[in-house]
C-alpha cells in the first residue's frame, strides 16, 4: 500500500515524460546553451484581470528539486540512457527567474514568470511550474472577485477543502484565497503551514447525533461560549434559530458569535433571522451564509439587501467553477541569444527576453506594455529577478503583506475591470522594438 502523495523527495518526477525525453536529446546533441521560457495566460472573456499567486511554492521547488537514487533506478528501468541518468544524479536548477510578484494584477499575453537557464533545466521544470502556478492564480482571482462583489465589506472564509480536486489543491486554494482577501480557512493544515486563521462552525451531523436540536446547541455553546456559530437549518431555519436562542438563554450567555444559514432562500431567511435576532437583543450576532456561494451570489444578495455579514465559500471557489482551468502556456522565446516564436494559428507567441511596463494615471491603472527586457519604456517594470543561479535572491514577503498588496492593487483598477459581469478582454500593447523582432522573424520563415 502506498500513499502516493507528492513530497520533497519525489517531486522531481512530478513531470510529463516528454520533458525528460526532450532533455535527454538536448544533452546528447549538446544543446545546453541558455534558453528563455515565458509563462503566460492566454486571453479569455471570463476574467477582466488575474491576480498572481503561487510563486513562493515554485521557488521552493526550484531550490530543492533533486532526483533520488530511487528515481534514477525507476528511470533506468524505463529505458533512459546512462549518460542522462548521470546528469540527473547531480541535477540542480542553476538558472535565473524573473517574475511578477504575488498579489500583483496580471493580464493575458504578458510574461508572469520568465525562466533563463540551460535548455535541459528549463525544459525539465515546465510541467511542475505550470501545475504550481495555474491553480493558485485561478483561486486567488476568484477570491478577490468575491471581495469585489461584497465591496470588501463581507467576512469571507474558505470552506472548500473537501470539494477541492485533491489534497494539494486544497492547500493551494487556502493560501491563494487568503491572498485574494479572505479572512481565513477551514483547512487546519493550511492554517499551520501558512499561518492563516482557521475558522469553523458545526455540521448537520453534530445536531442529528443528539436527536434534539436544542440540546446539541447547548452542548456546543457550553464548550465554545466565545466562538459559537449555530447552524440553524437542519430541520427548519426559524425553529432552529429559536432553539439556538433557548440554549443561549439557558446558559446565561449575554451574547454569541452568530448563526449560519446553509440552505433555502438565503435572502428571505436572512431578513427573518436578522429581525428576530435584533428583537431578542442580539444585534451583534452575525449571519453567515454558505452553500454554492460565489461572487455572483454575493452580488445578488447585496442587490436584494440581504443582511448577511459573511460567507463560507467552498466548492465554487476551490474549483473556480465558472473558469475551471487556466488556459496558460510555457513557451521558448529565445535560445542561445536568438529570439524564437511560434506562428501556430491562435497560439502565436512573442519572442525574446521581455519586460512588462505598467502605467498609472491619477492613481489608477492605465495600461501595460510588453517590451524587450533592455528597453527603457514609460511605466513600472513588473518582472523582477527573484532567483539567481538557482538561489532565491529576494526577501520573500509574508502572506499578510501579499494579501495587503493584492487588495491595494485591485483598488487601483478602473471601474470597468471591477464589474464582475463584464466580459472585456484587455490585451497589453506591444512595444515598437518588440514588433520589429516579430516582423524580422516572420520574414525569416517566408
Amino acid at each position: 500500500m502506498r500513499f502516493g502523495f507528492v513530497n520533497e523527495k519525489n517531486m522531481a518526477l512530478l513531470t510529463d515524460l516528454y520533458e525528460l525525453t526532450m532533455a535527454q536529446v538536448y544533452l546528447k546533441e549538446n544543446r545546453t546553451k541558455t534558453a528563455i521560457f515565458d509563462f503566460y495566460i492566454r486571453p479569455t472573456k471570463k476574467r477582466t484581470f488575474f491576480l498572481n499567486a503561487g510563486l513562493e511554492q515554485l521557488l521552493y521547488y526550484l531550490e530543492n528539486i533533486k532526483f533520488t537514487d530511487e528515481d534514477i533506478q525507476y528511470l533506468k528501468e524505463k529505458g533512459f540512457e546512462d549518460f542522462f541518468l548521470d546528469y540527473l544524479k547531480n541535477f540542480k536548477f542553476t538558472g535565473n527567474i524573473y517574475a511578477v510578484e504575488e498579489g500583483e494584477i496580471v493580464f493575458p499575453n504578458e510574461p508572469i514568470v520568465q525562466v533563463e537557464a540551460p535548455l535541459p533545466e528549463a525544459q525539465i521544470i515546465e510541467t511542475f511550474l505550470i501545475n504550481t502556478l495555474q491553480h493558485p492564480i485561478l483561486v486567488a482571482t476568484k477570491a478577490i472577485r468575491c471581495n469585489i462583489a461584497g465591496d470588501f465589506k463581507k467576512i469571507l472564509v474558505d470552506f472548500g477543502l473537501r470539494r477541492a480536486h485533491g489534497t494539494d489543491a486544497g492547500m493551494k486554494a487556502a493560501r491563494a484565497s487568503y491572498i485574494g482577501g479572505f479572512a481565513g480557512t477551514s483547512n487546519v493544515l493550511a492554517g499551520k503551514e501558512y499561518n492563516i486563521p482557521i475558522v469553523g462552525t458545526m455540521a448537520h451531523s453534530f445536531i442529528l447525533s443528539y436527536f434534539d436540536e436544542e440540546k446539541a446547541f447547548e452542548a456546543f455553546a457550553k464548550q465554545y461560549p466565545e466562538n459559537t456559530i449555530f447552524l440553524i437549518d437542519t430541520f427548519d431555519t426559524i425553529k432552529g434559530l429559536k432553539n439556538a436562542l433557548k440554549a443561549v438563554k439557558k446558559l446565561n450567555m449575554k451574547s454569541f458569535k452568530g448563526v449560519r444559514l446553509d440552505s433555502g432562500d438565503l435572502v428571505k431567511l436572512s431578513k427573518e433571522v436578522r429581525k428576530i435576532l435584533d428583537e431578542e437583543g442580539y444585534k451583534d450576532a452575525k449571519i453567515i451564509a454558505s452553500g454554492s456561494i460565489d461572487e455572483y451570489k454575493i452580488k445578488e444578495h447585496i442587490e436584494k439587501n440581504a443582511p448577511i455579514d459573511g460567507y463560507g465559500v467552498g466548492t465554487k471557489l476551490v474549483v473556480s467553477s465558472d473558469l475551471p482551468y487556466l488556459d496558460c502556456a510555457y513557451k521558448l522565446v529565445e535560445y542561445d541569444g536568438r529570439p524564437v516564436m511560434k506562428f501556430s494559428p491562435h497560439k502565436i507567441t512573442l519572442p525574446s527576453k521581455k519586460q512588462v511596463f505598467r502605467q498609472f494615471e491619477n492613481g489608477k491603472f492605465k495600461e501595460d506594455t510588453v517590451g524587450l527586457y533592455d528597453e527603457n519604456l514609460e511605466g513600472k517594470p513588473l518582472l523582477k529577478k527573484v532567483m539567481e543561479n538557482g538561489k532565491v535572491c529576494i526577501n520573500l514577503p509574508t502572506l499578510e503583506k501579499i494579501k495587503e498588496k493584492a487588495i491595494n492593487n485591485v483598488k487601483k483598477l478602473p471601474k470597468q475591470f471591477l464589474n464582475i459581469g463584464n466580459e472585456i478582454e484587455y490585451i497589453p500593447s506591444i512595444s515598437e522594438n518588440l514588433k520589429k523582432v516579430v516582423e524580422k522573424l516572420k520574414e525569416e520563415i517566408k
